[in-house]
């Protein structure tokens, strides 16, 4: 990835870079998570699932992700 098509974000609290334009389905993608297992806190609020596809991350966006685990 070019630095200069690259912008930094936060998730769970590390910097991290990605491609610039990408969404926060993407990202999950990119990350590996299954979209019907983790919630997604984008700026200090909730991101409805319906918006992960349409929301673009910006420079200096900060995520919390937060994967739910099956048990018993």
């Amino acid at each position: 990835m070019s630095l200069q098509n690259s912008i930094a974000i936060q998730v769970n609290g590390e910097p991290k870079q990605i491609a610039a334009g990408v969404t926060v389905r993407t990202l999950l993608e990119q990350m590996g998570l299954h979209a019907g297992r983790v919630a997604v806190e984008y700026n200090y609020n909730i991101l409805a699932r319906p918006k992960w596809a349409e929301t673009i991350i910006s420079e200096g966006d900060r995520f919390e992700i937060v994967q739910f685990v099956g048990g018993g």
